[in-house]
């Protein structure tokens, strides 16, 4: 999409003063605000796109470049860098900020979705990572596993606010707000920034007297026995979140989360693939020539199919829904299973004579259609 006229954009004419063209920017970033705007992506783009004009006709330098070049005057210049599309929202907050007076909202207007309330800086506490050994049985029907965790838990003693007795005061320096606005003077003007408070930490207030317990942390090393629900069809490497369930953030911060690594235990028998278990089937010669039942097995123990006379090796058969089923959704995987033909390597004397006599007959002989056959089933598992 072509760029739209920088003046176009703020809807002002050439002629307009600095001051004029600060209000008409101000007036659009309060229009497309990203707090008024939560989710809408135009809006986003309006917003970015009046940062973008405002970044040049701002500027008396940009502005005489852009009017007597146009867009190949400023070209990467616009707002220090960054430019349309690309631009970062930081950027515009931090460039812009005695616009904006700060990153929540405008001066004077209390900032939007939040009525200028305080934002307090709250610690979160780091992730507990563990992982879970399964069976195919319990991947394929879900399963509870318990864990007893060594973690940081909330300190007993002070309720984990860190502070001896409770005793907390309001910090003199951001009045509780956990920031603090500095105004300095920068290339665009008068600069308005908004930090986290460095004498409270962002935190809003002040520990007058530490516990002694957990040296004014809040936390103590602890455990807790931690139960968590692996739902069926999860898969080998898989990772799960349980939010909330890791070690505790300080002074009554956040809790960080309980991360499981899924390790799928290998089966005696059957092998995955996705949802489907795949079983090799090894058929004697009687068998697979006259037919009769084999014993496959299950996840839950074992399955008799049929073996019809005259198998061959490379048949497939499928038991449809006895694999594993789909995680969070619906249906199940087959058991595929891949039939082999056992050719003993050595024979007595009268089962060699007995082999011998079958030579010349045509039935033990494949016909051209069934090499080809073969041949197909072959290939396709190169395919």
């Amino acid at each position: 999409m072509a760029k739209r006229d920088y003046y176009e954009v703020l809807g002002v004419d050439k002629n307009a003063s600095a001051n004029d063209i600060k209000k008409a920017y101000r007036k659009l970033a309060i229009q497309y605000h990203p707090d008024k705007n939560p989710g809408d992506k135009e809006a986003e783009e309006k917003f970015k796109e009046a940062a973008e004009a405002y970044s040049v006709l701002s500027d008396a330098d940009k502005k005489a470049r852009y009017d007597q070049f146009g867009f190949e005057g400023v070209s990467g210049a616009a707002g220090g860098g960054f430019n349309g599309a690309g631009m970062d929202m930081n950027d515009i907050f931090s460039m812009f900020g005695d616009i904006f007076g700060g990153r929540g909202g405008f001066g004077g207007f209390g900032g939007f979705g939040g009525g200028g309330g305080a934002a307090q800086q709250r610690h979160r506490g780091s992730d507990q990572r563990v992982k879970v050994k399964l069976t195919l049985q319990e991947i394929a029907n879900g399963v509870t596993k318990k864990f007893k965790l060594k973690k940081y838990v909330p300190c007993s003693h002070c309720g984990g606010s860190g502070a001896k007795d409770n005793a907390m005061e309001t910090c003199p320096d951001c009045k509780g707000t956990g920031r603090v606005i500095r105004t300095q003077q920068s290339f665009f003007g008068m600069m308005r920034t908004e930090t986290a408070c460095p004498r409270c930490g962002g935190e809003g207030k002040i520990i007058k007297n530490k516990c002694p317990h957990c040296n004014g942390d809040g936390i103590v090393m602890g455990e807790e026995v931690v139960e968590v629900q692996i739902p069926a069809g999860v898969i080998d490497g898989m990772q799960l979140s349980m939010r909330g369930k890791g070690n505790a953030g300080k002074r009554n911060g956040i809790n960080g989360d309980l991360l499981i690594l899924v390790e799928e235990e290998r089966h005696p028998e059957l092998v995955r693939d996705e949802n489907d278990l795949i079983y090799s089937l090894l058929l004697d010669i009687p068998t697979a020539a006259l037919g009769g039942f084999a014993e496959i097995p299950t996840i839950d123990g074992k399955a008799k199919v049929t073996i019809d006379p005259g198998t061959q090796p490379g048949k497939v058969l499928r038991l449809r829904g006895k694999g594993l089923p789909t995680l969070n959704g619906y249906g199940k995987g087959d058991i595929v299973v891949n039939i082999s033909v056992y050719i003993p390597e050595t024979l007595s004397k009268d089962e060699k004579k007995a082999v011998e006599s079958f030579r010349n007959s045509d039935n033990f002989r494949p016909s051209e259609s069934i090499k080809e056959k073969i041949f197909r089933r072959f290939k396709s598992l190169f395919d």
